[in-house]
């Protein structure tokens, strides 16, 4: 009798070995003979599954995000059947800090994959044509707040989010390097979502004070977890 393949196991695990190859080295590493060795199967596999080097690179990029996706839906829906659009805004801005190994992993990867993009434009089309999706999901919570009276109403939520967004990814690679502590960047968000949701609900600031005007001069405690 055949032995079931689950393909999609297959996929995944050759998809693991770019992972690991982009990690360790960037994605020079990553041709088809380096990809077929690391993950412990004949080169014509890889072909067979992907393609193209090309096919390759982006196909594993797509299973890499999948998977993200896939955690972060896990993490959201641990918050409740409806969660408050602050709450919802916060965890979403959090997906993006290498809070543990699995999205530092992912974002490791995605530093990889940004180095090639940027000399090759051909490879970068398909990221650079995708929806800002995220951008326009933090948005929405925004105008839902506003709707609910916690956000101030003259506030451009489209703006915002874009501001939000890039701020969350901006504060990858001084976690990633230990310039700043994983905690210090929550607080940074935190510090950011008291902004917009002023009087609705208040952290602390980054440095221990108690109102986020304090924290506009923050120069310490960045890697000391304070």
């Amino acid at each position: 009798m055949p032995r079931h393949v689950d393909h999609e196991q297959r996929r995944h695990r050759l998809a693991e070995a770019v992972w690991r190859l982009a990690a360790r080295g960037g994605l020079e590493d990553v041709t088809l003979r380096h990809v077929a060795a690391e993950a412990g199967v004949p080169a014509r596999q890889l072909q067979y599954y992907f393609g193209t080097r090309e096919h390759v690179l982006l196909g594993a990029l797509e299973i890499l995000n999948a998977d993200a996706e896939r955690r972060a839906a896990q993490r959201m829906s641990d918050l409740g059947p409806d969660p408050s659009p602050r709450a919802a805004v916060r965890a979403i801005l959090l997906e993006l800090l290498p809070l543990d190994d699995e999205r530092r992993r992912t974002q490791v990867v995605h530093a990889a994959y940004f180095m090639r993009f940027l000399t090759d434009r051909a490879l970068a089309q398909s990221v650079r044509d995708s929806p800002h999706t995220l951008e326009d999901l933090v948005a929405s919570l925004l105008r839902q707040g506003q709707e609910l009276g916690h956000v101030t109403p003259d506030m451009d939520p489209q703006a915002e989010a874009a501001f939000l967004v890039a701020g969350a990814q901006g504060l990858q690679p001084p976690v990633l390097l230990g310039q700043y502590t994983p905690q210090y960047a929550v607080n940074l968000i935190d510090l950011q979502v008291d902004r917009l949701f002023a009087g609705h609900h208040q952290n602390a600031s980054p440095t221990g004070r108690s109102h986020p005007a304090d924290s506009l001069s923050i120069t310490d405690d960045r890697t000391s977890g304070s």
